[in-house]
Parts: structure tokens; sequence; C-alpha cells
């Protein structure tokens, strides 16, 4: 097998894992708390930063202030699939947010993200 089929065949293969992050600014330990479908996309979130196009005004604003060697990028839990039954991947990753912002509260003056209006 060539080389580039053998890359195809190994993308297919690797495992997509959704899953809960934080960005941390670790000058003043502000945290933006996020989800996605597949965490290997976190290297997009960097990028969309470096390049000033991310939609969080306060993170990218922090981010151009401090720069990219004060913010870590850690991922806080991955979602596990139930092994039998219907399963609903976006449903479950809303609710594992959703807990890790009860948890860590990142708003305001500790962190990035907004309150929703049923939150408040």
């Amino acid at each position: 097998m060539d080389r580039k089929k053998e890359l195809k065949q190994l993308y297919k293969e690797t495992k997509v894992e959704a899953g809960v992050y934080q960005i941390r600014n670790t000058v003043n330990n502000k945290v933006f708390i996020g989800s996605t479908r597949n965490l290997k996309t976190l290297k997009g979130k960097q990028f969309e930063l470096e390049v000033g196009t991310n939609t969080n005004k306060l993170l990218q604003s922090e981010w151009n202030q401090y720069g990219k060697d004060a913010f870590s990028f850690e991922v806080l839990e991955v979602l596990k699939p139930k092994e039998t039954g219907f399963f609903d991947a976006k449903r479950e990753l809303k609710k594992l947010e959703e807990k890790w912002m009860e948890k860590i509260q990142p708003y305001e003056e500790r962190g990035y993200n907004r309150m929703k209006p049923a939150d408040l």
C-alpha cells in the first residue's frame, strides 16, 4: 500500500472523541469552558485565537494582550458513549458541559463564558 493510502486508512480508523475542554489564562486564572464533538479540533481553537477570529471577544482580547504563552488548553473530560442502547452524543455532551460549567463557574471575573438567561 502506498503511503497516501496508508495515511488515509489510518485517519479513517482514528477514533473520534467528544469532550469538554478548558482554555486557561495562566496570568489571571480566567477560564473558558467549551465542548466539541471532536477533541482533535482544539488545535483549530488555538489557531482561531492566533489569527484573531475567535468569537469570544473577551477571550480574544486577553489572548492578544497576554500572548499565546499565557494560555493552556486542557481536556477536562472525554464523553464515554454507552455500550448498548440509544445514545444521543450531542445531548450527552451538552449535559457534560453543563456539569463542568456548574463546577467551575467560568463567569464574570472568573472566566470568559457568559451566563445564559436560564442560568440567571
